[in-house]
């Protein structure tokens, strides 16, 4: 597995056929001066597996099988960063429906306040309107009695002058 990593990272090999999922791979390189071939399998960028052939048959046969561990594992990670990012997005939108509970919570508040407000006004007018209405049959009363001071005192006047004669 030394002689192999020490080729990778020479860049001695050609690369045929190449399986990445997150972060683990599937390789398949040709060494063309030996005319032979490497299958490598890589977790987190470190070799983790190699094999080398002569027999390109044997080495894709490998090749698959190590495909088949990369995908294999690869879904499970594949399964946790969707299930992370659904939480996340779960997530903001719980932050938001709370705001919205909280903005309709105090909206309601606020219209419960103005509600009472627009009630109690409603009281004061209508006992202000009364209050006017009974002043307002007073003032007639008076004026009323007034006026007929007026009338029968005018009378009165009229009766003390004397009489012009033509």
């Amino acid at each position: 597995m030394a002689a192999i990593s020490q080729l990778i990272e020479m860049k001695a090999l050609t690369s045929f056929r190449l399986l990445q999922c997150f972060d683990y791979s599937a390789n398949l390189f040709f060494d063309e001066n030996e005319l032979t071939y490497y299958v490598t399998l890589h977790q987190d960028t470190a070799l983790s597996r190699a094999l080398k052939t002569i027999d390109l048959a044997s080495a894709e046969s490998v090749f698959l099988g190590f495909e088949q561990q990369v995908k294999r594992l690869a879904a499970s990670v594949a399964r946790c960063v969707q299930l992370e990012a659904e939480n996340r997005r779960l997530a903001r939108l719980v932050a938001q429906s709370e705001a919205e509970f909280e903005r309709l919570r105090e909206n309601l508040r606020e219209e419960s306040a103005q509600a009472r407000s627009i009630t109690a006004r409603e009281r004061q007018v209508r006992k202000d309107v009364t209050q006017l209405e009974v002043q307002r049959v007073a003032t007639q009363a008076y004026l009323g009695r007034m006026r007929r001071e007026i009338q029968r005192l005018t009378l009165i006047s009229k009766q003390r002058l004397p009489r012009l004669s033509s």
